[in-house]
């Protein structure tokens, strides 16, 4: 029997890897701990600065002459990170989605090559590390460098821990896992909101939300390798010894579980050998399909983060801000799951036409006046803008990983991922566009919207369609081609064929 096969016998989603996706999924709540960090220890309160005869102190004078009339403890504070100092604060977060970008590259392939878990927990290891040094830090040197490393941790063992949550599964839970896995991670952002708001100490603060990743690294330690990934690997026994065991703690006896054998040599030769980010370049399938993913991912994190910094601009509370930016996000998660599982819509049209609402909703926000208090206000629609953009991106993580077989999943997934951490380094330069016209980011982001909803429709759709394990199933699968029928005219008759 091949792996599907083997996944069915011992149970898709048992209850075995319903406690395992449980610890992957909940790890998330930590990795979004870390993501929103330096919004509350990076806070900036109101000071007064003592002038004397109009003359500017320097740098080692101003901390003598400042007050500040806000009682909160942050590294501005500390470290008086203001004036010509300030944009340290931004540059502590921007080093921080640095590393998520240089994660996304280096962990995705590296965990295709020697494997998802010990990439994983090695990554979750080091990350509390760098999370601790974050919180001891004795200079914003320090601290700088080590939202850096966690950054770098937290993009690499992202990855892998999302695709350990579809390969531990059954095909058909590919949708729920990965929607389970974003709603984890929009909880966690509106859970950290909550703990600023009792624990006000800025290192208080990062060492309790780095604590719960020794939690979450204690109960990994005894999760297995993917079985997923061994086979592809050739490592056909071992698949095996993996399957008996979810079987085992699924409460089923199986006797007779024997795996297509693949040898190691050839395993080698179509997966590690020719597996990699070279493999998406040269491998014509791939190479398209990539080109696509790419746009589409690096739209969906321009419209969805300069949606957040254009619409997020409000008074009240800081801490309430920082939840809600959670909390908006969780009603696009139970579409998607409705959606995506429909003969109808699937995963292509759902993603697309998420998006070229997102779009949609942006236009609309054009033709509103800057302060209307009516329903439909230029907030409404951005608000809307991003509950869509919300939604296309948690299915392009699903989708992404159905569209990529498993030898090469984790670095299709990272190159993506460093398109999609490109439109977050771009998002926050869109909104000052308004000093050109007042419409033009929104311009921007609708045009971005609807043009990655089209492109994505050049997908082939993977609904109920079996998964590719290696290179070569990629290209004899019917769903083969990125522009499907429109591909290659002169076989449009063979095509059909294979279609029926």
């Amino acid at each position: 029997m091949d792996l599907e096969e083997g996944l069915q016998v011992v149970g898709e989603f048992g209850p075995y890897q319903k406690r395992a996706v449980a610890v992957l999924v909940l790890t998330q709540i930590y990795m979004a701990c870390q993501s929103m960090l330096i919004v509350l220890v990076g806070t900036t309160p109101e000071y007064h600065i003592e002038q004397q005869d109009g003359v500017p102190y320097s740098q080692q004078e101003l901390h003598r002459h400042v007050t500040f009339t806000e009682d909160i403890d942050s590294i501005v504070t500390e470290w008086f990170l203001i004036k010509q100092q300030a944009y340290k604060v931004s540059l502590a977060g921007s080093l921080f989605f640095a590393g998520l970008l240089v994660g996304n590259v280096v962990f995705g392939p590296l965990s295709d090559r020697i494997g998802r878990k010990p990439v994983y927990l090695t990554g979750l290891f080091f990350e509390v590390i760098f999370g601790y040094v974050t919180a001891c830090a004795p200079s914003y040197e320090v601290f700088a460098v080590s939202r850096l490393l966690v950054g770098l941790m937290n993009g690499g063992i992202g990855l892998v821990c999302f695709v350990l949550t579809q390969e531990y599964v059954g095909k058909s839970y590919w949708a729920m896992t990965g929607t389970l896995t974003s709603i984890s991670f929009a909880v966690g952002i509106a859970l950290f909101g909550a703990l600023g708001y009792f624990i006000r100490p800025w290192r208080v603060l990062a060492a309790v939300a780095n604590t719960s990743g020794v939690l979450f690294f204690l109960m990994s330690v005894t999760l297995p390798e993917s079985p997923r990934w061994l086979y592809s690997q050739g490592q056909t026994e071992k698949a095996e010894e993996v399957l008996r065991y979810m079987a085992l703690r699924n409460g089923k006896v199986v006797k007779h579980l024997t795996l297509k054998r693949v040898g190691a040599a050839k395993a080698r030769n179509r997966g590690n050998g020719g597996a990699g980010v070279l493999q998406l370049v040269l491998h014509p399938v791939l190479r398209l399909r990539t080109m696509v993913l790419m746009y589409v991912w690096y739209a969906c994190s321009l419209v969805y983060y300069g949606l957040t910094l254009g619409a997020g601009d409000t008074s009240g509370s800081r801490y309430v801000n920082v939840a809600m930016y959670g909390l908006v996000e969780l009603p696009a998660y139970p579409l998607c799951i409705y959606f995506i599982n429909k003969h109808w819509a699937g995963r292509r049209k759902s993603m697309a036409g998420f998006l070229c609402l997102a779009g949609s909703a942006c236009f609309c926000s054009m033709f509103m006046p800057e302060n209307s208090g009516s329903l439909l206000s230029v907030t409404s629609f951005a608000l809307l803008g991003k509950l869509m953009v919300s939604a296309a991106f948690n299915i392009a993580y699903v989708y992404t990983s159905e569209l990529y077989p498993t030898v090469i999943r984790n670095a299709g997934l990272g190159v993506c991922s460093m398109s999609c951490r490109v439109g977050g380094i771009l998002a926050p330069f869109i909104p000052s566009m308004r000093a050109l016209h007042t419409s033009l980011p929104f311009t921007v982001f609708c045009l971005s919207g609807l043009s990655a909803g089209c492109l994505g429709l050049l997908l082939p759709e993977t609904l109920n369609g079996p998964g590719a394990e290696t290179l070569e199933e990629l290209t004899n699968a019917n769903n083969s081609r990125v522009l499907e029928s429109k591909a290659l005219p002169y076989d449009v008759g063979k095509w059909k064929s294979n279609r029926k």
